[in-house]
This record gives C-alpha cells, sequence and structure tokens, in this order.
C-alpha cells in the first residue's frame, strides 16, 4: 500500500489538486494537460471493483465489454418535509463524469488500478470550478430523468437509462465526505438497462466517498438537502 500511495502522489504533482481525506493529505498545484489519445488506450486490462471486501456485486454480463471508466463528481440529493425527525427522503443524483482513461497512462502499470481506487476519496473534495476547469475531460452527466429513472449521457458513446440490479455498503473505511468530514460513503451500485437505453448496457458506481444523508431532519422547516459525493463508474455495453 505504501508504494501505491507513494507513487500516486508522484502523480498528481503533475495535475496538482488539494488533497483530503488521507493523513498523507497535501497541497498541490494546478493540473497540466493531458495528451494522451483515450481512444488508443486498451481498457480491457482493467477489471471493474466488485467486492467491498466483505459482499460482491454481480459481475458484468457475459458477452459485455468495458466501454468507459469515469470519475463523478456531483451531489446526492434528498428532500425533509416540514418537522421530519425521519430519514431524507431521497430524491435522485447530479454528476459530472469526469473521463479517467487519459490519466490511466500516467500511472505505472503495475499500480494502475490501485490508483484509480484512491482517486474518488481526493476528488469529493474539489469544489466544481477548479474541476470544469481541469485538463481531464468530462465525458458525460449523470441526472434522475423526469420520472426519477437514474440517466447517464456519455454522448456518442452513449445513452443509459438504469435500474438497480444489486448494491453492497461501502468498507467502512471508504471516505465519509468533502474533507474527510460527513455522513459516510454511499452504497456501491451494479445497474442495468431500462427503457430508452442506447449503445451502454451496465454500470457499476464504486469506490464512493460521501453522499450519505445525515441520519435525520432533525425537524425543521421543508428543505432539500444536497451532499456532495465522487465516485468511480464503469460503464459496460
Amino acid at each position: 500500500m505504501a508504494s501505491t500511495r507513494s507513487s500516486f502522489f508522484a502523480i498528481l504533482a503533475i495535475f496538482a489538486m488539494t488533497l483530503v481525506c488521507s493523513t498523507e493529505a497535501r497541497r498541490l498545484k494546478r493540473l497540466s494537460p493531458l495528451s494522451h489519445d483515450a481512444s488508443s488506450i486498451d481498457l480491457s486490462k482493467f477489471q471493474v471493483p466488485l467486492s467491498n471486501g466483505s459482499a460482491s456485486l454481480p459481475p458484468p454480463a457475459t458477452g459485455l465489454s468495458l466501454k468507459a471508466i469515469t470519475l463523478g463528481r456531483g451531489t446526492q440529493n434528498y428532500t425533509c418535509a416540514a418537522g421530519s425527525t425521519g430519514a431524507p427522503v431521497p430524491i435522485g443524483a447530479k454528476a459530472d463524469l469526469l473521463d479517467a482513461t487519459p490519466l490511466l497512462p500516467l500511472f505505472p502499470s503495475s499500480e494502475s488500478q490501485s490508483i484509480l481506487n484512491l482517486l474518488p476519496e481526493y476528488l469529493v473534495s474539489f469544489d466544481f470550478a477548479t474541476i470544469q476547469n481541469s485538463s481531464i475531460p468530462i465525458l458525460g452527466k449523470h441526472i434522475f430523468d423526469a420520472a426519477g429513472v437514474p440517466t447517464f449521457d456519455l454522448g456518442k458513446l452513449g445513452l443509459l437509462k438504469a435500474k438497480r440490479a444489486a448494491n453492497i455498503a461501502a468498507p467502512a473505511t471508504a471516505c465519509k465526505g468533502a474533507n474527510g468530514k460527513g455522513n459516510g460513503a454511499i452504497d456501491w451500485l451494479a445497474l442495468t438497462e431500462a427503457p430508452g437505453s442506447s449503445g451502454l448496457k451496465e454500470v457499476y458506481r464504486v469506490y464512493t466517498a460521501g453522499g450519505k444523508a445525515p441520519a435525520s431532519c432533525g425537524g425543521g422547516p421543508a428543505r432539500s438537502i444536497n451532499i456532495e459525493y465522487a465516485s468511480q463508474y464503469w460503464f459496460f455495453g
């Protein structure tokens, strides 16, 4: 693990961000341009993480291939009714999907997936302006449509209208939220296609950081609660 973290910080020195959620956190400078052609990178050697250490998500369906590895950065959204002391009600999410593929050649080949798995815990503490102004391309968007269907728009790669197939808890050691503070990390998910999809069949949300709502609305007026989160999203088609 020590060698992986060492390599990780060496790579981060290239594209500079403010690092948190780690005892090794430090401040770095701005991103440098990424010059690698994402279309030339072989994704077949990468395996979607399925196990949280004690439980596992089902594997991708036979015959599917990995189309994209992205880093989601956005908010999980909830509402509280007036006077409610119950748990906030989830109503969806909204996130930018950053293309992780151009980053992969920067990582030592023997550690590339381990380093990739560390990124969400740092990304959750970057403000949206920093991300949008960085050299990491935004490949697509994640929203919930008017009917409440999880939707992933990856442009020419495809559109996925998704339904939940399985979920497992994030590891107990997962980053709780921005700046290492929060209510915890949202579940890992496996989602499959729903009607209206095109070009994409499945997506996995893994290595989550933040996003979990507080246990109680705590009374008070009706309101919306938006909790910042980051995660990996692996797309198959």
